[in-house]
């Protein structure tokens, strides 16, 4: 029963990997790759980006990175993308040749992922941050945990409500009236 619980926590980060993968492999297909090709790009990108998900979900929940923050995402993002993205090159080759290999400059190649895994980063965090809590509220029932996680998050959006709320305020309520001069 444990590891359905930790599953279930873990679900919104495997999703959102797996989803972005699919998406991936679905532009091959667009772009006229075979549909096999596509196929086998799809899934070999999509599992590395759903266990990597479920990884930064894990760290959330456990309270290894704050709530919402863009920072430590993108920190984590900068090491696993490329991760994901050197797995999905040498198991589609593996795959579609039966030789694995890596990218012909493999440096160069993972500076790049470097690079992209912070427009990754913003992606996933923000369809995170409005899957999971549904999910941990939707689950919090019958899982303690997802309850205790969902509860930080309602905190969270409190305080975050409370001081928009304040500057609010202190602009004289957001909307000043255009006063004409006649």
């Amino acid at each position: 029963m444990r590891l359905y619980r930790l599953a279930e926590l873990t679900l919104p980060g495997l999703a959102v990997g797996f989803v972005a993968g699919v998406a991936a492999g679905g532009l091959a297909g667009f772009v006229g790759q075979p549909a096999g090709w596509a196929l086998v790009s799809a899934l070999t990108l999509a599992v590395p980006l759903a266990l990597a998900g479920a990884g930064y979900t894990m760290l959330l929940i456990n309270e290894r990175v704050r709530l919402g923050g863009f920072a430590p995402a993108a920190l984590y993002w900068l090491v696993a993308f490329p991760v994901a993205r050197l797995l999905h090159e040498v198991l589609t080759r593996l795959v579609l040749t039966g030789e694995a290999g890596l990218p012909p400059d493999p440096l160069g190649f993972l500076a790049y992922q470097g690079i992209v895994s912070a427009g990754f980063a913003i992606g996933f965090l923000w369809l995170h941050e409005r899957l999971a809590p549904r999910w941990w509220r939707r689950v919090s029932e019958h899982n303690p945990r997802a309850r205790e996680v969902y509860l930080r998050y309602a905190e969270h959006a409190r305080i975050l409500y409370e001081a928009k709320e304040r500057r609010k305020a202190a602009r004289g309520g957001g909307v000043r009236k255009a006063t004409s001069a006649r």
